[in-house]
């Protein structure tokens, strides 16, 4: 597949990319989608809340009523669950949400993700982008000019750009990623891909072992 490369201006250079077949052309797979979406989001969440059980409560451990012959139910101290106050059965406990998710099955939903795009027409490839300093206004410039201003744009670079990022981190719907660090939610979160040339190789070369 051949896509016309623009400069930051909005301008056909006269050149064209070639997007890889492989990566951009083949029949998406749903389910390892739905699985490389799940393992990311899984390896977002902190896993931290927690609440405390009866031992752990800060409490007299003294017997409050007698065993038998008071009528009411049996219960221990004043740390038991059944008291206000007392702990919590069966809550929270900190742990590790994440799960291991096979290197080729990552590898398959990226692909799926990108030929999604590429179906749609959601990808721009773009020259080179760059800013000589930090200004949202010049970043803000370049998607009015690629025509993604108001839309969710991923823009991905061959290597990181503290200028470009510095510049896109006010805007809400834009977010600057290195080729070698995009997966498959941010992908499929974005509703257009702005790709730079150099990147394509990148992605080529990750996506192609």
């Amino acid at each position: 597949m051949e896509v016309s490369v623009l400069n930051i201006n909005g301008q056909e250079t006269g050149r064209k990319a070639t997007l890889n077949d492989a990566i951009f052309g083949i029949e998406p797979n749903d389910h390892v989608i739905y699985l490389d979406v799940k393992h990311y989001l899984a390896a977002q969440r902190q896993g931290t809340a927690k609440t405390k059980e009866r031992s752990e409560r800060a409490g007299s451990t003294r017997k409050l009523i007698r065993q038998k012959g008071s009528g009411g139910a049996r219960r221990g101290d004043i740390n038991s669950p059944v008291l206000v106050g007392g702990g919590r059965v069966f809550g929270p406990q900190p742990h590790d949400y994440s799960f291991k998710l096979n290197k080729k099955v990552k590898a398959l939903a990226r692909k799926s993700a990108l030929s999604y795009k590429a179906k749609d027409n959601a990808i721009i490839i773009v020259e080179d982008i760059d800013i000589e300093a930090p200004k949202t206004k010049d970043f803000v410039n370049i998607t009015k000019n690629l025509k993604v201003d108001g839309k969710k744009t991923l823009v991905v670079l061959p290597e990181v750009n503290k200028n470009v990022y510095l510049s896109a981190r006010n805007i809400q719907k834009a977010e600057v990623m290195t080729a070698n660090a995009i997966n498959t939610y941010k992908v499929l979160n974005a509703d257009v891909l702005v790709i730079t040339e150099g990147s394509l190789k990148t992605i080529d070369d990750i996506l192609n072992k």
